[in-house]
């Protein structure tokens, strides 16, 4: 299923395991918390300092001959230390906070990045790119701005509620109880707009990333949308998927951004109510409870108690002018864990492949050097090992597969191909060609019967091993932003310069790469958007060639090929093939005349089976392929 699709609920769980990921700077979180509630108790002492300022060093002054102003001056200076104190505080735990919020987010891009490598063909079969892409750039973004400016502001905001609903106690219980209750009236209406809210956030990062998706699609694609003249199309398809996306986030920030202004207002209402009934209270005479005692409410206490009032009002509104950062956050993390939650390729095999060298006895043993000879390497269940020379045997018995259940594409195929034959594979598209060779690379693994390699069952095989035994050229060619030498070494890390030289070589792509700019050091970038289709080809080839397997796999390879460019590749490819086991893919029927065996398939079963002459003399599906009577497609 898409991640476009999925429609996993935000939860305490989701939050919970985001926070666990701020564990490794648990350190430099706890002094940002004392650091917070530095700035916190300054803000709060900022407030109640006016009630001091007031009723203790401007009042008693009013209507003195020749007052003295050392005491006031003396206050403020203390004021102004307090005040400089809590802005160097909110700099340091602000720094901090972006330094953990990047190297957070560098730890989840991480773990995301392997947990894609462990992931099956199947999982991509079944994304956009775009989608996946999404991950990294817009959900991973998110979350870097909720750590970095949400998370501290609502530390801060918790820490400068309780210090200034305390402030608030100590100047009047009544008029607290009032801010108390408005507060109340706001949670409630706060906590109903999260809940309308809170889907669409999640319908926003999905459309968002079928956004993305179709973008990067159609600019891969960019060229077959002008020779078809598609662009009104694309961009009708376009606005339609931007219109979603618009209309979700119109939903989510709609929702989320009202309220901010609901908060002001009933801050701005709480603050009129407190002003009238301190007032009231002060006019009248009516006693004032505090944490400090009772008494009379004071001009200096009114005025304090409104600054507070407004340091209460405003944590609230702070947090809820973050409500659409946070819930998109969210809903971003709950795609990203989605994808972390994925099941995993399976991998139980236990036998591996190692480099070995023959003693004098004819036995093997393993080693550290490449000899050129490669054994599989057993361990039995007491514990006891055993070498087998890595031969190229294939063998499929009986193998039915289905991409989805209910839905077979292969039905009961049998066929081996021993060591140094080469095997083909003819059949209109869909007939099940490429699907034998995923199989055989263990990209899926099969319904029903077995596929055998040198003897051993490939599901005992470690799939890393399988695959290092098989080389394979795909008909579309993926280049890497590296040099030509680099693209090529990709097929074998360890293998020299001149060992890419030579592959490059076999594979007659020697002579146009010595003309690139830089040769073997030209820098290839945009999926080698420099290369003619075929050079790219044939740059294919050579990484398959340096991986010197005793298995190739050949899907299409040379039907990018010009004629006669795939003149000058075949004698490469015969060398290539020399001593190796085959499988052919193609639809070009003269590039597989010498090939050991031909399998003619139709949906997804064997129909014919035989060598060229054979198939020929048949006078069957393939002599009619061959002739021009039927067309593979």
């Amino acid at each position: 299923m898409s991640q476009a699709k999925k429609s996993s609920a935000i939860s305490g769980a989701t939050l919970k395991r985001l926070f666990n990921y701020f564990g490794v700077y648990r350190p430099l979180l706890i002094i940002v918390v004392l650091f917070v509630m530095l700035s916190a108790v300054a803000s709060a002492a900022s407030s109640l300092f006016l009630r001091s300022l007031i009723d203790d060093n401007i009042m008693p002054l009013v209507g003195v001959a020749n007052p003295d102003f050392s005491g006031l001056a003396e206050a403020i200076l203390r004021m102004c230390m307090i005040l400089a104190g809590g802005a160097c505080s909110t700099l340091i735990y602000g720094w901090i906070m972006a330094y953990v919020a990047q190297r957070t987010m560098e730890l989840l891009r991480d773990e995301m990045f392997e947990k894609m490598q462990r992931l099956p063909i199947r999982y991509f079969d079944t994304n956009e790119y775009g989608d996946i892409m999404s991950l990294y750039t817009n959900d991973v973004d998110t979350l870097r701005q909720m750590m970095a400016q949400t998370f501290t502001a609502a530390v801060s905001s918790v820490f400068t509620l309780v210090t200034v609903f305390v402030s608030m106690l100590t100047v009047s219980v009544w008029l607290t109880v009032l801010m108390v209750l408005g507060i109340f009236c706001v949670i409630a209406i706060t906590r109903a707009i999260l809940k309308i809210s809170g889907p669409y956030f999640v319908q926003q990062q999905q459309t968002l990333a079928a956004l993305d998706g179709y973008v990067e699609e159609m600019i891969n694609g960019l060229k077959v949308v002008k020779v078809f003249c598609h662009e009104q199309e694309a961009k009708a398809t376009m606005n339609a998927r931007n219109a979603a996306w618009v209309e979700a986030a119109r939903l989510a920030n709609g929702h989320s951004m009202a309220m901010m202004p609901i908060v002001n207002g009933m801050g701005y209402l709480q603050y009129i109510v407190v002003a009238v009934v301190g007032a009231y209270m002060a006019i009248a005479g009516v006693t004032n409870l505090s944490l400090s005692g009772t008494g009379t409410m004071t001009v200096g206490m009114i005025a304090s108690f409104l600054t507070l009032s407004r340091n209460f009002t405003m944590p609230i509104t702070q947090i809820s002018s973050q409500m659409n950062a946070i819930v998109t956050a969210m809903a971003g993390a709950v795609r990203i864990f989605d994808m972390l939650d994925e099941p995993e390729e399976e991998d139980d095999g236990d036998v591996v492949l190692v480099n070995a060298r023959e003693n004098a006895d004819g036995s093997l043993a393993e080693c550290t050097e490449r000899t050129g000879i490669w054994a599989w390497k057993h361990t039995d269940a007491d514990g006891s090992v055993h070498y087998q020379r890595q031969r190229g045997d294939v063998v499929m018995e009986h193998v039915d597969f289905s991409y989805q259940p209910d839905k077979p594409v292969l039905h009961d195929i049998s066929l081996y191909a021993k060591p140094g034959q080469k095997v083909a594979f003819v059949g209109a598209t869909g007939a099940g060609k490429t699907t034998i060779t995923n199989l055989l690379n263990r990209f899926y693994d099969i319904d029903d019967g077995a596929i055998r390699y040198d003897g051993i069952n490939i599901g005992r095989i470690r799939k890393d091993d399988l695959r290092r035994s098989l080389g394979i050229v795909l008909q579309d060619v993926n280049l890497f932003t590296a040099s030509v030498m680099d693209n090529i070494r990709y097929g074998n890390p360890e293998a020299t310069d001149d060992d890419c030289i030579r592959a490059a070589r076999l594979a007659n792509a020697d002579g146009f790469i010595r003309m690139l700019p830089e040769g073997y050091d030209t820098i290839l970038s945009g999926d080698g958007a420099g290369l003619s289709q075929g050079q790219r080809q044939l740059l294919s080839i050579a990484r398959a060639a340096v991986s010197n397997p005793p298995v190739m796999i050949l899907d299409e390879a040379t039907s990018s090929i010009d004629t006669r460019t795939e003149a000058l590749v075949q004698d490469g490819m015969d060398k290539l093939m020399a001593g190796r086991t085959v499988f052919v893919i193609a639809h070009r029927l003269s590039t597989i005349q010498n090939a050991d065996v031909v399998m003619v398939l139709d949906h997804g079963r064997i129909i014919e089976r035989g060598n060229h002459d054979e198939l020929m003399a048949q006078r069957g599906t393939y002599y009619q392929l061959y002739t021009g009577a039927f067309e593979l497609e």
